[in-house]
């Protein structure tokens, strides 16, 4: 068996969203014989995780699952091993930097309250 990442695609519609459809893109972490066999575990689980939100009798929100678009065969599991790379062109680079900067400060006082409540 081998560990392989899969990329799954939701689409959901919230009926309060004035008719802008989201997407969803979530990363799932599989292990398969082979990547078909990895690829068909990954199309059941969305589809198992399809859904839709009634409240009232009314359709608030359809979960729909789109497809698999990715999928990455995970070649060793060491600490600090890489398993996605994404490339990124812009022609405001410092806005770019600047987004980058902000996530990051972010993730800090989230891993440092989550640390401080812990103890």
């Amino acid at each position: 068996m081998e560990w392989y990442l899969a990329k799954l695609i939701y689409r959901f519609q919230p009926k309060m969203a004035n008719d802008m459809v989201h997407f969803e893109e979530q990363i799932r972490i599989l292990e398969a014989e082979d990547e078909l066999h990895a690829f068909h575990k990954a199309q059941q689980i969305g589809s198992r995780e399809e859904s839709y939100l009634e409240k009232g009798g009314k359709n608030l929100i359809c979960w729909h699952f789109m497809d698999v678009t990715e999928l990455l065969k995970l070649h060793s599991m060491m600490d600090g091993a890489e398993i996605l790379s994404q490339s990124f062109k812009t022609t405001e680079p410092e806005l770019y930097q600047k987004d980058i900067r902000l996530k990051a400060g972010y993730l800090l006082t989230n891993c440092t309250e989550q640390f401080l409540q812990s103890r």
